[in-house]
């Protein structure tokens, strides 16, 4: 009995039917036939492709979509099962439900099992499931059959340079090229002295590339092109196309001096500043003020300047005595603190007692008795035209720039790290002509995984993984003082690679034919 309303309600109940064809007791439908009979009287499937050839490059790994356009998808991916639906046409039935089944890489077949609908007899909804088989067949494109018959066959060319003695911002460069996959298209890369060519098949990828250069680097270009081969019937002229980017010669923890007419307009800032970051702007600090400014591209190029002294001139000193003079501060994204501080060469140890006096915004990271580098202004031979134009100006005797953790260092040398780092496939000159020496770029290399793990800032922006090869001491020392500096756990990515250990889950049915009614 219905409660709200007070009256009595008869219960429905469902009826059950005779298949008229094999007597089987069901539920009623339009066609007055079970599920098994009538999918043996309609085949919902007839004349629905069951076998598909596919056109896919076996260097650059993309498939063809016709007429031109190649598309690169991994195996058992969305975009390959989009790929592989899309090649199909259905004919008065309604695509329900599609999946991979899985199939060794190496038998070049893609299985993908479909689920189809279709109105059948009487207005009855006929439901069935069937597999198609897609036959990989190798055909290279147009860029990959270019550059297998002859390397030196590409369109744009891009050269990146950086006039500098180092090559520490190609190796954090080429991290985020690698992050952002930007240099997919590619059909070659080049490692030379002082940069790295990218050789491309359209002038549209090298252009691209240059964009994305110039979204992560204070860059300029130029380009120029060049006649290839003409067609006077069809008046088809092939151009090669050189693009030449440099990138600015300041880098992180370089020290510099301002020009007059700039420290001027940036409110009489410095001279002498600290490029503490450089993205597609650069970020300068003032050591003994925290006065700063940031100088993006066209900034930069309109006055150009260079380096009062690089990294590679660091000097290790040791911190006697420290005295903060000020609260914390965040200048560009960082923690500072000016502090005056006593230093000492730490190789004026049994030569000399010459203790120096400076100011210096490390002062939340120094205490007595640690390192730093630095600059030693007072015994550099210093020769800048900018710096020149100031006169009577007092340099300092040290410009501090960072904490120094060689000598904990020293306990791991040799030892594996936790992580690791992926690189670009370049072709490097020849060793034997001198361009490129492998123990510099070794030693460099070095040094920017240090910068790596002392720096979280540093690493934000690029894709770090896990060391499969790395096993952890069991015995650990207990060390005084502050843990060396490193990458933690959390930060790290999981190299994926395809294992024949993976568990594949595996949906059997019981029958393939469901009728819905």
């Amino acid at each position: 009995m219905d409660q709200q309303s007070g009256m009595f309600v008869v219960a429905r109940t469902v009826g059950s039917v005779l298949c008229c064809d094999c007597g089987v007791l069901m539920p009623p439908n339009a066609a007055n036939m079970c599920a098994k009979c009538l999918s043996s009287h309609v085949n919902i499937t007839e004349g629905l492709q069951k076998q598909v050839t596919i056109n896919f490059c076996p260097e650059c790994r993309r498939y063809l979509q016709p007429p031109k356009t190649w598309i690169k998808a991994e195996r058992e991916s969305k975009e390959l099962l989009t790929f592989c639906v899309k090649r199909l046409k259905f004919k008065d039935v309604r695509l329900v439900h599609a999946e991979f089944v899985y199939t060794e890489p190496h038998s070049k077949r893609i299985i993908v099992k479909l689920k189809v609908q279709k109105e059948v007899l009487h207005g009855a909804i006929l439901e069935k499931s069937y597999d198609v088989v897609y036959v990989e067949h190798d055909n290279m494109c147009e860029s990959c059959s270019r550059s297998q018959a002859n390397p030196d066959q590409w369109v744009a060319n891009v050269q990146l340079r950086q006039y500098v003695p180092h090559r520490r911002t190609f190796f954090y460069l080429e991290q985020l090229i690698l992050k952002h996959n930007a240099a997919s298209q590619a059909i070659r890369i080049k490692q030379i002295n002082q940069g790295i060519d990218f050789f491309f098949s359209n002038r549209s990828h090298g252009v691209k590339f240059i964009e994305f250069v110039s979204k992560v680097a204070p860059v300029r270009s130029s380009d120029d092109k060049k006649q290839k081969s003409h067609d006077p019937k069809s008046n088809i002229y092939n151009y090669q196309y050189t693009f030449i980017v440099e990138i600015c010669p300041i880098c992180r923890e370089d020290l510099i001096c301002l020009p007059p007419k700039l420290a001027t307009s940036l409110g009489n800032l410095g001279p002498l500043m600290i490029c503490m970051k450089v993205s597609n702007s650069i970020a300068l600090v003032d050591p003994r003020t925290l006065g700063h400014c940031f100088l993006d591209a066209d900034r930069y190029w309109r006055e150009p300047f260079v380096s009062l002294l690089s990294s590679r001139q660091l000097v290790e000193y040791i911190v006697l005595d420290i005295d903060p003079v000020s609260r914390e501060a965040n200048v560009a994204g960082s923690r500072y603190v000016l502090a005056d501080a006593q230093v000492a060469r730490v190789s004026d140890f049994g030569r000399n007692d010459t203790i120096f006096n400076i100011r210096t915004h490390l002062g939340h990271l120094l205490k007595p008795g640690d390192y730093a580098l630095g600059y030693d202004l007072y015994g550099a031979n210093l020769n800048n035209a900018d710096l020149d134009k100031y006169k009577g100006l007092v340099l300092p005797d040290t410009v501090l720039i960072k904490k120094s953790y060689e000598e904990k260092r020293q306990k791991k040398r040799g030892k594996p790290r936790s992580w690791k780092l992926k690189s670009l496939n370049m072709d490097v000159d020849d060793p034997t002509r001198g361009k490129v020496d492998p123990e510099k770029i070794n030693s460099e290399y070095e040094e920017f995984l240090r910068d790596l793990e002392e720096n979280p800032e540093l690493r934000f922006n690029i894709s770090l993984y896990r060391n499969k090869e790395y096993k952890p001491s069991e015995v650990t020392s207990v060390s005084d003082g502050e843990e060396l500096p490193s990458v933690p756990l959390e930060e790290l990515l999981a190299d994926l690679e395809l294992g024949d250990d993976e568990e594949e889950e595996e949906d059997d049915e019981a029958g393939d034919d469901t009728m819905m009614g």
